[in-house]
């Protein structure tokens, strides 16, 4: 009697032991459990930790409450101007109740994805090419409004939405390459021009300057041969003044006269001084 009553209490213990393992569940810090007891969701989303379950009757759901990385393959497109593209883009999303992304929606997660690239084609096709490469932080702000209204709804908060690249035709690579080296080139011009301007003003300056102190005009002669014979050439180069050539003109000899002799003011005053008469 007492023996069978032993095998009944380890029989009973062993039972025991088993369903506590057949209904033990341990739900991460990261995770939140959803009990469906005969198909319903009953009480409240378990906690992290020890968890026990009915077995059989019982089905708890481990839900994942880290940000996840999802990213969007790159969507082809024609922007408002009519540019051919290739976007792609990333999202973080995280899941703020368990209850409804597994209830409301089969997938979650392929949910966001299909409304992700579907949001980003729509972006696309009206955004300009200028916006895509420069104003992509107003266009992510949009991205995440479209992603994260349907989202509300399935227990899924969209953080942040980033467009990773754009990629473009090499047809447009090139165009855009010699725009921006025309602008570059223009620009350079401008600064050329400017740059001219300023010393033609400074040098008018400055030749005003020489022009009432003529000495400094030599001061800046004997400079330039100074800085010129430092460079060791055999050549040298030095200016001549135009006004010493006029110099240099009114002071040679005088044209001969109009019949081939000496010139008219030697002959009339050879006739003036000349012996006088008888």
């Amino acid at each position: 009697m007492v023996q069978e009553l032993l095998v009944a209490v380890v029989a009973a213990l062993c039972f025991g032991a088993l369903y506590l393992a057949a209904g033990a569940r341990v739900v991460k810090q990261y995770e939140q459990g959803v009990l469906f007891r005969l198909g319903r969701v009953t009480g409240d989303v378990r906690t992290p930790g020890f968890n026990l379950v009915i077995p059989f009757v019982d089905r708890l759901y481990k839900v994942n409450l880290q940000i996840v990385t999802l990213p969007v393959p790159a969507q082809e497109g024609i922007t408002r101007d009519n540019v051919t593209v290739r976007v792609d883009a990333v999202v973080y999303f995280r899941v703020v109740d368990s209850v409804s992304a597994l209830v409301k929606v089969e997938d979650y997660k392929f949910a966001v994805s299909q409304m992700a690239q579907t949001s980003l084609r729509s972006i696309i096709g009206k955004s300009d090419l200028d916006d895509l490469l420069s104003n992509r932080e107003q266009l992510n702000q949009g991205l995440e409004l479209m992603i994260d209204s349907p989202a509300v709804g399935w227990g899924v908060q969209v953080d942040r939405v980033e467009i990773k690249d754009v990629s473009l035709p090499d047809t447009m690579k090139r165009s855009m390459a010699r725009q921006a080296e025309a602008d570059r080139e223009r620009r350079a011009r401008i600064i050329n021009a400017d740059a001219e301007l300023q010393a033609s003003k400074k040098l008018a300056e400055a030749a005003q300057q020489m022009a009432a102190t003529p000495s400094a005009l030599q001061l800046r002669l004997l400079q330039t041969i100074v800085a010129v014979a430092a460079e060791k050439n055999s050549t040298l180069v030095l200016p001549f003044p135009v006004e010493l050539l006029r110099f240099l003109e009114r002071a040679g000899p005088q044209p001969p006269g109009p019949n081939g002799g000496a010139p008219a003011g030697i002959a009339e005053s050879t006739l003036r001084t000349g012996p006088p008469p008888g």
